[in-house]
C-alpha cells in the first residue's frame, strides 16, 4: 500500500542583515537556528517535515518581503547553538538531556520577485494569512496551500513550477 505524503507550507522570517535569501542560495542549505519562541519551536519540532515548502521572508527591512521559496531538507533536531556559551543564542537552561530549542534545515528552491508586505496586504485573496494579521510576530508560521500558491504567483513563479523544481 502506498503512503500518502501531505506537503505543508510555512513562512520563516529572517532579517536580511542576519541571514538573507542570497546567502541561503550561496550556502545551498542551512540550519534554522536561534528560534526562541515556544510556539515556533513546536512547529519546527512537531509539524515540519522533509519536503515541506517555506516562504523565505525578509523582516525588519523596508518593505518586508518574501524573497524566495525553500524546502525543509532535515526535520527538527536540537538547536546546538543553545548549548554553546559563545553563541548569541545560548540558553543556560538547555542541556543535552533537555535541549529546549529545535531547528530544521532548509534548502533554496526558487527566488521570487520580491513580494512586499504592502502588496500582500492589498491582495484580498490573501485574507486570513497569519502574516497579515495584526500583532503576528511569529518567526515560523503556517501558510495555507492556497495562500502559498497566490504568493508564488505574485512572485512570478507558479506553485506547480515550485513542485517541479524541488523534485
Amino acid at each position: 500500500m502506498a503512503t500518502i505524503y501531505m506537503v505543508n507550507y510555512w513562512l520563516m522570517k529572517s532579517e536580511p542583515n542576519v541571514y538573507p535569501w542570497e546567502q541561503l542560495v550561496i550556502d545551498g542549505s542551512t540550519h534554522w537556528d536561534g528560534v526562541r519562541n515556544y510556539q515556533a519551536r513546536n512547529i519546527m519540532r512537531d509539524k515540519m517535515s522533509v519536503g515541506d515548502f517555506v516562504l523565505f521572508y525578509h523582516s525588519n527591512c523596508k518593505p518586508p518581503h518574501v524573497a524566495g521559496v525553500a524546502k525543509v531538507c532535515k526535520e527538527g533536531y536540537p538547536d546546538f547553538t543553545a548549548q554553546n556559551v559563545d553563541s548569541k543564542y545560548f540558553d543556560p537552561k538547555a542541556t543535552p538531556d533537555n535541549p529546549r530549542w529545535m531547528m530544521v534545515d532548509i534548502e533554496p528552491i526558487s527566488a521570487l520577485d520580491a513580494i512586499g508586505l504592502p502588496d500582500m496586504r492589498a491582495n484580498g485573496d490573501l485574507e486570513g494569512m497569519p502574516l497579515l494579521q495584526r500583532g503576528q510576530r511569529l518567526s515560523v508560521q503556517p501558510v495555507s496551500s492556497e495562500h502559498f500558491s497566490i504568493v508564488c504567483s505574485m512572485g512570478g513563479v507558479g506553485a506547480d513550477e515550485i513542485s517541479r523544481l524541488s523534485s
